[in-house]
């Protein structure tokens, strides 16, 4: 069987910045053994999969607009929530799919997601907003990372807050030396040019992250809260770097961005049996 394969960077000011997904459109799903391999052959931080067929305890989408089954696994595993792949399938759909509509919904681990395509062609990932709690900062992960945090915080992933951009950018985590870990370790600061500033670190295939949307739903709450308005402004400082638009709406974070399509093929697979 052909299945289509689209690569696509999302948060992408220009061509060849953003974080690219891999985004995959199935007739019906495929053994999950078969969507790992095809995530490893990949070799992205993340593949989307996703069908038509909702599954009976979805329930009814937000809206008529169109709606899917959304999944997405890692060169290594799948995972609960990933926010530039979602954005990516959005604008595949819209485009490719239902070019007449502006709005996609999407059911995944993580419940029904919303994007919303704009005027000027920018999508809006709508996300739940992910809670942080203060810790003492755990002496391994810092040492590891090679940082000095003003304050810790943990949730999704770790947040380790510093000083400065700069410190930000200068940080070289040994991501192979960080303690077991439910997901990754986020660098953030106050930004020069933006609200705030990240990086995202993660054991595994791909060790740092370009631009991390479910991430911005943990960092958004927290920034919101420590600058005192919803509407903030975002850059990933990751070497493919990334602009994020960010609005804490009640117990939901709204991020805005481009989407870049850098290639369309196709993936010959056996037939299923």
């Amino acid at each position: 069987m052909e299945v289509l394969l689209h690569q696509i960077d999302a948060f992408a000011d220009a061509p060849f910045t953003g974080n690219p997904a891999a985004v995959m459109p199935l007739p019906q799903w495929l053994p999950d053994d078969v969507l790992q391999q095809v995530a490893a052959e990949n070799n992205l931080a993340e593949t989307a999969f996703y069908t038509a067929l909702l599954p009976p305890h979805a329930g009814r989408a937000p809206t008529d607009d169109p709606a899917v089954h959304l999944r997405w696994f890692t060169p290594e595993h799948e995972i609960d929530l990933c926010g530039h792949a979602t954005m990516a399938t959005a604008a595949q759909i819209l485009e490719d799919i239902h070019p007449g509509a502006d709005r996609a919904h999407f059911f995944t681990r993580s419940g029904w997601l919303t994007v919303e395509r704009t005027d000027d062609d920018e999508y809006v990932l709508d996300l739940p907003a992910l809670p942080s709690v203060d810790v003492v900062p755990d002496p391994a992960l810092v040492a590891a990372t090679g940082v000095r945090p003003l304050r810790a915080l943990t949730g999704q992933d770790e947040v380790l807050v510093l000083a400065s951009e700069a410190e930000v950018r200068a940080a070289r985590p040994n991501v192979a030396a960080f303690p077991a870990l439910p997901r990754g370790v986020v660098l953030t600061a106050p930004g020069d040019t933006a609200d705030f500033v990240s990086r995202f670190f993660k054991p595994g295939a791909v060790p740092e992250d370009p631009v991390t949307g479910s991430a911005h739903a943990q960092l958004v709450p927290l920034w919101a809260r420590d600058l005192g308005r919803a509407d903030l402004t975002a850059r990933q400082l990751s070497a493919r770097g990334g602009r994020l638009r960010c609005t804490l709406a009640g117990d939901r974070v709204l991020l805005v961005g481009r989407c870049h399509r850098y290639l369309d093929g196709v993936v010959t697979l056996a037939d299923p049996v």
